[in-house]
């Protein structure tokens, strides 16, 4: 019998042998020593997410539950259940319309340029410390309001409050270390908004206002504000580079589909949804049962904890058809590698838009690269997968 370890440093590698287990032998997967059950199957794990009421977040969304003193010190969305996390979503969500979103490509696309125009000569890079990690740091910290100077630590603050220690559930202290200094900087950022407003997402939601139940006027709160430039700078980081690390990869290894997005690029935005698919940068999502549920004749007992584990359901070949073939052709009807359900991801649209400007520049500018693998490294976070280094030539 396998096991699933979200913690193990050789499961990192390559979950997905694991994962085929999973699905085939044990669809509702149950881990007493780490405590906890696992979804694996695509439409199981759908439907759970579709199910706020039933597996909640607001324990947080790991195999652990987060200390509720951290949890309301700076407040995430993610670990939240409607109509809290409504209120947030639906205030916030005003920054990351289609025309807001659409506004970013000139921009992006001239970052991406000059950092690609820095490295071109050289013949050789790390892709991920060099590129994937720095396009969307910049994007993100310009939306915040994050100072040039202060971008490279906001980085470590959010790399270091994801690493994990092999084989253990313990938090590092590392990591914990590193949630209270991103709080405390956004908290000293807040309040410099709130005496100097900028034209930055911080001054907007500083500024911003949304009905309450009553109709009255109401203000996110400090703590509130905190979270979310928390999460942004975590999740919109940490999604785009590994997406980004993990395309590079694979494209190396399909050079043929590499030529034809390099001869058509309206083929890009297909090829990326299947590099979510095919590794999402985000693997599982941690829930807490809130009643007793049955799966597959047996129990989960309420106040379980529960894994949703997308790397799996999106190699589900119930769902695809040959799911372990990388296709950049391959339609995908419901992607779940972003989220499903209320907490699918706000900045969803921004992390495409990062991606397809991202791959359309590289591709017009390095149409051909290969990558030795035996060389790159991987993260070892909670339930992050993707590369730390992707050594790259031309």
């Amino acid at each position: 019998m396998m096991e699933l370890d979200p913690y193990s440093y050789a499961f990192h590698e390559d979950p997905y042998p694991t994962y085929g287990w999973l699905r085939d032998e044990a669809p509702l997967y149950h881990n007493e020593r780490l405590g906890f059950y696992a979804l694996s199957r695509f439409r199981d794990v759908a439907r759970a997410s579709l199910d706020h009421a039933t597996y909640s977040s607001a324990h947080g969304t790991l195999v652990e539950d987060i200390d509720p003193r951290l949890l309301e010190a700076s407040p995430m969305m993610i670990f939240m259940d409607p109509p809290r996390q409504s209120r947030l979503r639906k205030l916030v969500s005003r920054a990351f319309t289609p025309h807001a979103i659409t506004r970013l490509e000139p921009s992006i696309r001239t970052l991406a340029t000059r950092l690609l125009g820095a490295i071109r000569s050289r013949g050789g890079c790390d892709f991920v410390r060099e590129f994937a990690a720095v396009l969307p740091m910049e994007v993100i910290s310009t939306l915040l309001g994050v100072p040039d100077t202060d971008r490279t630590l906001v980085r470590g603050f959010t790399d270091d409050s994801l690493q994990r220690d092999p084989d253990t559930p313990v938090l590092p202290q590392r990591a914990l270390e590193a949630h209270v200094q991103m709080g405390a900087y956004f908290r000293e950022l807040v309040a410099d908004r709130r005496r100097r407003p900028g034209d930055d997402l911080v001054s907007g939601l500083v500024a911003a206002e949304l009905p309450d139940e009553n109709g009255s006027p109401t203000r996110l709160t400090d703590p509130e504000i905190i979270g979310f430039a928390g999460l942004l700078a975590g999740a919109g980081n940490e999604t785009v580079t590994k997406l980004l690390g993990n395309a590079v990869v694979l494209l190396a290894r399909h050079p043929d589909a590499r030529r034809t997005l390099a001869s058509d690029p309206a083929l890009i935005p297909a090829a990326i949804e299947e590099c979510l698919r095919y590794w999402p940068p985000s693997q599982y999502q941690g829930r807490k049962a809130t009643d007793d549920v049955e799966w597959y004749g047996r129990s989960i007992p309420k106040g379980a904890r529960v894994l949703l584990v997308t790397g799996a359901a999106c190699r589900d070949e119930r769902e695809f058809p040959d799911a372990d073939r990388f296709d950049v052709s391959r339609p995908i009807a419901i992607q779940l590698a972003l989220g499903h359900g209320v907490h699918k991801c706000l900045g969803a649209a921004l992390a495409r838009l990062e991606a397809r400007v991202s791959l359309e520049t590289l591709l017009a500018q390095i149409p051909e690269w290969s990558i030795d693998e035996s060389r790159c490294t991987r993260v070892h976070m909670t339930s992050v997968m993707g590369f730390a280094s992707v050594p790259m030539t031309w």
